[in-house]
């Protein structure tokens, strides 16, 4: 195998080489990563801060908006500061570095979503049990799998990239390093190494979204037999989580179920779940919601009065 140090860096095209849609993009991204992080930064003081948002839906929205915070961190900032660079380039070590933290997060948050489905199955199906089936330690433990599913996930995928030679070129078509651009790079046979991604990626992704879907069928079935105020609440916190899982798994599931083909439309598809999805979580799971929205402003008024003093 030849010496993957032969590479020591790589070279991002980026979303455009027009240099005047450069200057108009690094405007747009930078109002869009500063209300990414202030908008899920808002949603993690607040359900932190405030005893009415202590049950386990905001206990776990509190994790999803910290970990959209660093999973939009992880590209963000450097498609940001590339936009106004002449060469876009990063060395062999940071792109290992970036891709599995890319990873860690985009699993984690699969997870999340995953055991917030769970979570409102147990409290819509099982009212009268929904204390004792989602107690603190439970919380804590399905939070703790959740961020341990995304290091095995990340861990795995990053492992088999590490392993493959990159002898030249080092151009990668994107605008951070991902898995299927950086296969193109690999000097040697890549398709096995790239049905491992699509059984450890894209599978994940379909098999999550199924078992999500289902749940939320489930959900909806049981509906039948509530009164109207009580289906209608319940149909818009679960409306408000459909949401979110069609917006993020429908991307990933285009871009990592293929083995080892790329397409044009793929810079423009992970922009959307990298940057407007985790955008997107505060509006749809929290400013939408009225307990969040008296509790931002209870947290309004006390920061208000602090500073009074």
């Amino acid at each position: 195998m030849a010496d993957t140090r032969n590479v020591t860096e790589f070279i991002f095209l980026g979303l455009s080489p027009n240099r005047d849609v450069q200057k108009v993009c690094f405007v747009i991204f930078l109002l869009l990563y500063t209300a990414v992080v202030l908008g899920n930064l808002l949603i993690v003081l607040t359900v932190m801060t405030s005893r009415s948002l202590g049950s386990p839906m905001y206990f776990f929205l509190s994790h999803l908006s910290f970990v959209e915070i660093c999973y939009c961190s992880t590209t963000a900032p450097k498609l940001i500061s590339d936009l106004l660079a002449e060469r876009k380039a990063i060395s062999f070590w940071g792109c290992m570095t970036q891709l599995s933290f890319v990873h860690l997060f985009g699993g984690t948050e699969i997870f999340l979503l995953t055991v917030m489905a769970y979570d409102r199955y147990a409290a819509i199906c099982k009212p009268l049990h929904y204390t004792a089936i989602m107690n603190r330690q439970v919380c804590a433990v399905l939070a703790g799998v959740a961020w341990a599913g995304g290091v095995v996930h990340s861990l795995a995928q990053v492992l088999l990239i590490f392993r493959l030679p990159f002898c030249g070129p080092n151009v990668i078509d994107h605008y951070f390093c991902d898995l299927l651009p950086l296969l193109k790079l690999a000097c040697s046979d890549t398709f096995f190494i790239g049905l491992l991604i699509v059984a450890n990626g894209g599978t994940l992704s379909v098999i999550s979204f199924i078992v999500l879907v289902a749940s939320y069928v489930v959900i909806l079935l049981h509906l039948r037999n509530r009164s109207s105020e009580g289906r209608c609440k319940a149909l818009s916190t679960c409306g408000s989580h459909i949401a979110v899982v069609t917006l993020f798994f429908g991307p990933c599931i285009f871009i990592y179920l293929r083995t080892s083909t790329t397409l044009p439309a793929d810079r423009m598809v992970a922009v959307f779940y990298t940057v407007i999805t985790p955008l997107l979580n505060p509006v749809i799971y929290s400013f939408r919601n009225g307990e969040v929205k008296k509790a931002m402003r209870r947290l309004w008024i006390r920061t208000m009065k602090l500073d009074e003093k």
